[in-house]
């Protein structure tokens, strides 16, 4: 089998010989070569694959660095989801410092309406004032370990701060329990002296008799107000008497409040200094508008008078 092959230049030819099965062959591994080359690249476009990329795909290299990627986005992964537990964490004890910031507020809020500390000095419904020169050099943001160790110094400092109010919150409410139980002045608003403690001429009978307290007259239905913070221990009508409230003070101190117009307490209540009673009346064995005021000790009768010119805490 002869080839002839004819060139572009003065139209010459050139004959060369061919064996048939070698041109087969040959022919056959063109064929397989174009038909691979057309597979490949199908699967590639399958695939996504284009470019350079077709020419590594497949390799060891590549799979190593796929390998590496994974690792890399796994590694990124778990150090955001520590991240985000030690910013859940830390939010977590701010919270709780607001908290307690808080109840320091209203403590130190209750020491300035006790008049122990200057509300012109301090100001617990504001922040503290702070301030000062912007600096030259802007400063870098704390880290995770630098904040979480200011926070845990806030803490420790948060801590004696409120241990030391608590004390003192302590002190302050027995000093004022204290200062409401102490009988001193007046339990009228408004009136006077009509009788003293001791010996008198009876007004019903004229006879020289002991009377155990003193005393006030006024207008009807006017306050009668207790004299120091206690528990009433009676409330109620008593022969001679007439409306009667009894109140303990502790400490072997008790107070009596005789004649009243009307009671206003109940037997069991707790008083406080100052806090209306009764209603002055003319009720039992008197002669008018008063009311008849009684200091006992340990079950003792004592001088009123004593008690009411006190100077009050």
């Amino acid at each position: 089998m002869n080839v002839i092959i004819v060139g572009r230049r003065y139209g010459k030819s050139r004959v060369l010989p061919v064996n048939i099965p070698v041109a087969i062959a040959v022919l056959g591994m063109l064929g397989l070569l174009i038909g691979g080359a057309g597979w490949f690249g199908y699967s590639l476009a399958s695939k996504g694959v284009t470019g350079d990329e077709a020419v590594v795909v497949g390799t060891p290299v590549l799979r190593q660095w796929q390998l590496r990627l994974d690792s890399q986005r796994e590694d990124v992964r778990r150090l955001s989801e520590k991240s985000r537990q030690q910013v859940d964490a830390l939010t977590l004890r701010l919270g709780e410092m607001q908290g307690r910031l808080l109840r320091l507020d209203a403590l130190g809020q209750r020491f300035v309406e006790s008049g122990l500390v200057s509300n012109e000095e301090f100001n617990f419904d504001q922040p503290a004032a702070m301030g000062g020169p912007e600096g030259s050099v802007d400063g870098d943001s704390f880290s995770a370990p630098e904040l979480s160790r200011m926070i845990d110094q806030l803490d420790a400092r948060l801590a004696d701060r409120e241990q030391q109010l608590r004390l003192l919150d302590n002190l302050i409410s027995r000093k004022k329990l204290e200062d409401d139980r102490f009988v001193a002045g007046r339990p009228i608003t408004w009136g006077w002296l009509s009788s003293r403690y001791g010996y008198r001429s009876d007004p019903f009978t004229g006879k020289r008799t002991w009377h155990d307290g003193v005393d006030l007259a006024g207008k009807e239905g006017s306050d009668i107000i207790a004299v120091a913070a206690g528990v009433v221990t009676y409330a109620g009508e008593r022969h001679g008497y007439g409306n009667l409230v009894e109140i303990d003070h502790g400490d072997g101190l008790v107070t009596r409040y005789a004649h009243a117009k009307t009671v206003e307490v109940g037997l069991g209540d707790v008083v406080q200094k100052g806090q209306v009673i009764a209603l002055m009346g003319s009720t039992g064995r008197s002669t008018g508008p008063h009311v008849h005021f009684e200091v006992l000790r340990h079950g003792k009768s004592r001088n009123p008078e004593d008690y009411i010119q006190r100077a009050s805490r």
